[in-house]
């Protein structure tokens, strides 16, 4: 119940780390996660980490250094109807179908079969639904910063909608996280989840909040250098 606390705990300062950032700034600062995980595994659990494992967690941190160093502009949002339109329009739509399908298949089809034997399936789950809750927290925080600079955006249908998006979003992908850890190695779910993850998460970022489009084309180039490192 500790360890659930201090996960609940993470995601709030996550929340308020998205209403001023880009997603792309937020979520590759997560390489820490990793590198905690890892000597946290160690001490407590026996885990024992090769110079390979080193030595990739190094690669991450670099990768996320670029990443946050030439990260993108954000856009001014004024309102949470803002916000809104960037989440109905067809391409995130599109996205979201896409997210929905693969999850439900991995859930009722993969999972039963290969969840305890193949890492991928737990972790994709978690890092498909975690792109959604992660673009559904930006939202909720803005509104949260909006409302607390006087603009009262908490009690608009959109919030409400949001909020509930992170809801069922964290559910999900904490009950399938749980269960990758329970049959996994910690560092190597840690790992492989955090680059599934970031992956995802920059893709429906990128889809909704347009993070690219005022970008230059050497900005971009050096963000996917930055990001094909720390894959």
């Amino acid at each position: 119940w500790i360890g659930m606390g201090t996960m609940i705990g993470g995601e709030f300062a996550n929340l308020a780390a998205y209403a001023y950032a880009p997603a792309i700034v937020i979520t590759p600062l997560g390489a820490s996660t990793i590198i905690f995980s890892a000597l946290l595994a160690s001490i407590f659990l026996g885990e024992s980490m090769h110079l390979c494992g080193v030595f990739a967690c190094v690669l991450t941190v670099c990768g996320s250094v670029v990443l946050v160093s030439y990260a993108p502009n954000e856009a001014p949002i004024t309102s949470v109807e803002e916000i809104w339109q960037l989440a109905t329009q067809p391409q995130f739509l599109a996205y979201v179908a896409c997210v929905i399908v693969l999850s439900l298949l991995l859930i009722y089809r993969c999972a039963p079969r290969y969840g305890r034997t193949h890492l991928l399936v737990y972790v994709f789950i978690c890092s498909l639904v975690g792109s959604l809750s992660v673009v559904s927290c930006k939202a909720l925080g803005i509104a949260i910063k909006l409302t607390l600079r006087g603009s009262n955006q908490l009690l608009k249908r959109e919030t409400f909608a949001f909020a509930s998006g992170v809801l069922v979003c964290v559910i999900i992908q904490m009950n399938y996280l749980n269960k990758a850890l329970d049959t996994f190695s910690t560092a190597l779910v840690s790992s492989t989840y955090y680059v599934i993850f970031t992956t995802c998460t920059i893709a429906a970022s990128m889809i909704m909040y347009k993070d690219w489009e005022a970008s230059q084309a050497g900005t971009i180039t050096i963000q996917i250098l930055g990001f094909s490192t720390l894959v």
